[in-house]
C-alpha cells in the first residue's frame, strides 16, 4: 500500500466517525512474528539427517561429510529464511495465535482503552498470516453482539487474499461505522480522542 491508500483509509475512518460517538482505529501488521525459530530448526534437522545418506551412498571421508553438512545447513537456513518459504513452515494454529496476540497488544498500545465512554474499536489485519480481527472495548461489547463483526472481518480477509487490503479496510470501516451509528449516535461534544491515522507496523 502507498500513501494514497493510507489517506483513503484515514478518510473512511473520518467519514464513519462522523455518524457515531464511537471511534475506530485501523492497524495493519506486515507480520505478527518473525518466526525465526522455524528455518533454524528445519535446517538443523535436515543437515543432521544428511550425513547418514552420505555415509551410506558415498565413500567420502568423515571430514568431507562434515564440511558438506555445514554447507548444507547454511544453504538451507538461507533458503528457508525467505519470507514466503518461512511462512509455509509455520503451523496455521501458531500463526493465528501470534496474530491474535498482536491484535490485543495493538488495542492497548493505540489507547483504545483510554476513550472516556469505552467505545473504541480496533480493526486489525496481519498481512502475512492473512488474519483479521475486530476488537471492541467494553462500552461497545455490551451493546453490539460479537457476531455482528463477522461481516467486516470476512470483507477484510477476502480483500487481503486478493491483495486489495486498502479496499478491504474502506469497506470494513463503512460496515463498522453503520453498526456503531445505530447504537452510538454522534454526541453533542464530538471530541476526536483517537487518531484517524492508518498505522502500519
Amino acid at each position: 500500500m502507498d500513501t494514497a491508500d493510507h489517506q483513503m483509509i484515514a478518510d473512511a475512518v473520518r467519514a464513519a466517525e462522523a455518524g457515531t460517538s464511537a471511534e475506530l482505529v485501523c492497524v495493519m501488521a506486515r507480520t505478527s512474528s518473525n518466526y525465526e525459530f522455524f528455518p533454524l530448526v528445519w535446517a538443523a534437522l535436515l543437515a543432521l539427517a544428511a550425513p547418514w545418506f552420505m555415509i551410506e551412498f558415498t565413500l567420502w571421508s568423515i571430514e568431507r561429510v562434515f564440511v558438506v553438512q555445514l554447507v548444507l545447513f547454511a544453504v538451507l537456513l538461507l533458503a528457508l529464511s525467505v519470507p514466503a518459504i518461512r511462512m509455509m513452515l509455520v503451523p496455521r494454529a501458531l500463526m493465528r495465535k501470534r496474530a491474535h496476540r498482536a491484535a490485543a497488544e495493538q488495542f492497548l498500545l493505540r489507547g483504545l482503552t483510554r476513550k472516556r465512554d469505552r467505545t473504541g474499536v480496533l480493526i486489525f489485519v496481519s498481512e502475512a498470516e492473512r488474519y483479521a480481527r475486530i476488537i471492541a472495548d467494553d462500552g461497545v461489547a455490551k451493546r453490539i453482539d460479537p457476531k455482528e463483526w463477522r461481516a467486516p472481518v470476512e470483507v477484510l480477509v477476502r480483500h487481503a487474499r486478493a491483495d486489495r487490503i486498502a479496499d478491504g479496510y474502506v469497506e470494513a470501516v463503512a460496515l463498522c461505522g453503520r453498526l456503531l451509528a445505530d447504537q452510538f449516535p454522534p454526541s453533542s461534544d464530538p471530541a476526536n480522542e483517537l487518531s484517524d491515522s492508518f498505522y502500519v507496523i
